[in-house]
C-alpha cells in the first residue's frame, strides 16, 4: 500500500482528498472538519495530509478552524500538501513533513471567459487572495512577503528538508511515524541494507553480511543485484538488534 500513519488513534483527521466538495459529493470540507473537531472536545489532534488542494475559501475556513481549535494541532504532510492543502498545513502548532513529501504553493487559479478588459479586472481582483495566502505562509515561516510571493509566482514544489529550512515545517517526519505496513524479515533486511549504506559500508561488504544472515536459512535468497530477497526464517529479534546497533553508529 501507500504511505500511511504507522500508529492510529481516535484523535486524527485524514485530509486525503480534494479540498471542497467535488462533483460526486466527495472531498474535504470545512463542515466535515468542524464536526470532527467538535467530537474531539479539545483533545490534541493530528491532521494527516496528502491532498492536491482545491477550493481556496474552503481551505481558508479549515485553516481558521484548526487555528481556533483549543487543543494542540500536529500536522503531518505524508505525500503532498498542494495549493489550498498547503494553507491548511500552515495551521499546525507543529508541522512535520516526510523526507520525500512536498508542499506546493502558487497563486490563485481561476477559469474565466471574457475580453481583455474583463481579464485585466480579474487580474486585479485576484491580488488580494494571493496576498492573503502569502501572509499565511510568511507568518508561519518568518520569510518576508517578497520572498514568499516569489515562491508563489514560480509555483514552487518545496521538498521536506527545504520546507524545514524555509520555516514552512518544523521538522521531518520521524522514521517510525511512517510505515508501508511490511514487517516481514525481507523488509527488515532491506532496512538493514539501507542503514549499512548510510554508514558508508561498501556494497560488496553489505552483500556479504546479507548473505551471511540469509544464505543458510531455508527458503532465503537475495536478488540478482545483491539486494535482500525473501528471508522468512530469520528471527526478527536478530534483525532488530543489528538495526539498533547500526542506528546508534550512524546518528
Amino acid at each position: 500500500g501507500g504511505i500511511k500513519a504507522a500508529a492510529t488513534d481516535d484523535n486524527s483527521i485524514s485530509v486525503f482528498d480534494v479540498i471542497g466538495q467535488d462533483y460526486w459529493g466527495e472531498g474535504v470540507t470545512a463542515k466535515r472538519i468542524a464536526g470532527a473537531l467538535r467530537a474531539m472536545n479539545g483533545a490534541d489532534v493530528t491532521v494527516n495530509i496528502n491532498s492536491p488542494g482545491g477550493d481556496m475559501f474552503e481551505g481558508l475556513a479549515i485553516y481558521n478552524l484548526l487555528r481556533e481549535y483549543q487543543g494542540k494541532v500536529t500536522v503531518k504532510v505524508l505525500g503532498i500538501a498542494a495549493s489550498a492543502a498547503s494553507v491548511i498545513a500552515m495551521a499546525g502548532d507543529d508541522i512535520q513533513i516526510g523526507r520525500g513529501a512536498f508542499l506546493m504553493i502558487h497563486n490563485c487559479w481561476v477559469v474565466a471567459m471574457g475580453n481583455r478588459h474583463d481579464f485585466a479586472e480579474l487580474s486585479a481582483s485576484l491580488e488580494p487572495f494571493d496576498n492573503a495566502m502569502a501572509d499565511i505562509y510568511a507568518a508561519r515561516s518568518g520569510l518576508d512577503m517578497a520572498s514568499v510571493q516569489k515562491l508563489m509566482d514560480a509555483e514552487s514544489y518545496i521538498g521536506g528538508s527545504d520546507a524545514v529550512e524555509k520555516g514552512l515545517a518544523d521538522s521531518l517526519l520521524s522514521a517510525d511515524a511512517v510505515s508501508d505496513g511490511d514487517e516481514t524479515p525481507a523488509a527488515a533486511l532491506r532496512k538493514l541494507d539501507a542503514l549499512l549504506a548510510k554508514s558508508n559500508t561498501p556494497r560488496s561488504e553489505r552483500r556479504k553480511l546479507i548473505k551471511a544472515l540469509s544464505g543458510g536459512m531455508s527458503g532465503a535468497a537475495t536478488n540478482h543485484d545483491g539486494t535482500p530477497g525473501a528471508a522468512e526464517e530469520i528471527k526478527p529479534e536478530i534483525i532488530n538488534s543489528l538495526e539498533n546497533a547500526l542506528a546508534a553508529l550512524v546518528k
